[in-house]
């Protein structure tokens, strides 16, 4: 995916893209979190266990012959 980003010139953009979706995604969920009670730490703690499984911890891609 990164080799086909770069050829299209649009690596940055994608990557500026997921860095928003992310950091709107730890707000959203901080917040919920601190709504239920949660402290400040577990809160943002809760909300980066979700954001990476969802989001940094990708399955490989299948890849062809490089």
């Amino acid at each position: 995916m990164v080799r086909e980003l770069e050829g299209q010139g649009r690596l940055m953009e994608m990557l500026f893209d997921a860095q928003e979706t992310t950091k709107t995604e730890m707000e959203q969920l901080r917040t919920e979190f601190r709504k239920q009670g949660l402290t400040e730490q577990l809160a943002h703690d809760q909300a980066w266990e979700i954001v990476r499984t969802r989001y940094i911890l990708l399955e490989p891609e299948e890849t062809g012959s490089v």
